[in-house]
């Protein structure tokens, strides 16, 4: 039996200024949600009705494609309304560029407006991080907002996404990342879904990832990460009792979801998520006619169920919602 054990209600209504290879939103320079003033509205009594008829359900709003709102503070202080985690753990990326004294004001900004955490992401080294986030010099003012970020005591975490392009690059800028102030610095894979399905061809492999130095590759959690070979011997890892509901509130569809009430809109992307998955095989089937089992390539194990799932549609034709398009209504099982 599926569980619905929190909902996540968001709005792509703010630009991001980057262009990344692996984006999950598929940016590609238009706005696709609801303006901020009808989102917010909307989540409000979205939330309000949630926590009255199922106070069993997390409720919370967010917005992307990037956190550069125009008004920031009025936006932060909206998401700590709307319990957002966003309005403490602030992922910086796709921001628009400053220099030095922007960025400072901006890093005393967030402290004052009660922001907690930052994080970063960062590609690659100054070349190779541009070329993958499709903004020249977005490298250097990475490391202009960690620079400021310390300068007001702003605890900040790092993550780097490997491929087997960027893999020469990752030892070097670990050094970096850590000597500039990171508490954290983490490793992942780039996950497949959005536009990161087209990065398969340079998919880390197990090869690649043993080129890193012994203090790295731990900073790989393999417990998440696992090449496909060790995921086909554990084929009841990708089982999902339990999932987020996610509505997004989009120019096309905010007039409706105005005249609904919350449960109505909850069951309705519940049906989604329930009719997509029962349109699949269950995962041993899709590993039993896709999986490699001498596969050395890492993956998230939902981005091997999602990449089998791709296969078998293909294979048969299959029209169908994706629920796992995080720029429209649907949800994440876990």
């Amino acid at each position: 039996m599926m569980q619905t054990t929190s909902v996540l209600i968001h709005s792509l209504c703010v630009p991001c200024q980057n262009r990344c290879r692996y984006c999950l939103l598929s940016w590609n320079g238009t706005i696709e949600g609801a303006s901020w003033d009808r989102s917010v509205s909307l989540a409000k009594r979205l939330i309000r009705e949630l926590n009255t008829h199922r106070p069993d359900l997390s409720a919370k709003f967010s917005f992307g494609y990037a956190m550069e709102h125009p008004d920031l503070p009025a936006a932060l202080r909206t998401l700590r309304e709307l319990n957002s985690p966003s309005a403490e753990f602030l992922q910086c990326d796709g921001m628009r560029m400053r220099n030095d004294a922007e960025c400072l004001v901006l890093m005393q900004t967030l402290k004052e407006e009660g922001v907690k955490e930052l994080n970063f992401t960062f590609y690659g080294l100054s070349d190779y991080h541009d070329r993958f986030a499709g903004r020249t010099g977005d490298f250097a003012f990475l490391m202009r907002m960690l620079r400021a970020a310390r300068a007001v005591d702003l605890p900040f975490t790092t993550g780097i996404p490997l491929n087997c392009e960027n893999i020469g690059d990752v030892d070097a800028l670990v050094d970096l990342l850590q000597g500039a102030g990171s508490s954290r610095v983490f490793l992942t894979i780039p996950h497949g879904e959005g536009r990161g399905k087209l990065l398969q061809r340079i998919r880390l492999d197990l090869n690649a990832f043993h080129t890193l130095s012994p203090d790295t590759q731990r900073l790989l959690n393999t417990g998440i990460f696992r090449t496909e070979r060790e995921w086909l011997s554990e084929p009841e890892a990708a089982e999902s009792h339990k999932r987020m509901i996610l509505i997004s509130l989009r120019r096309d569809n905010i007039d409706r979801y105005e005249t609904m009430d919350a449960l109505s809109v909850l069951r309705e992307t519940e049906a989604l998520d329930d009719a997509y998955y029962a349109a699949f095989p269950d995962f041993p089937t899709l590993a039993a006619m896709y999986g490699d089992p001498n596969g050395e390539c890492f993956y998230r194990i939902r981005d091997l169920f999602g990449c089998y799932r791709m296969q078998y549609q293909k294979d048969h034709d299959l029209s169908i919602y994706d629920v796992t398009d995080e720029r429209r209504s649907g949800s994440r099982r876990f």
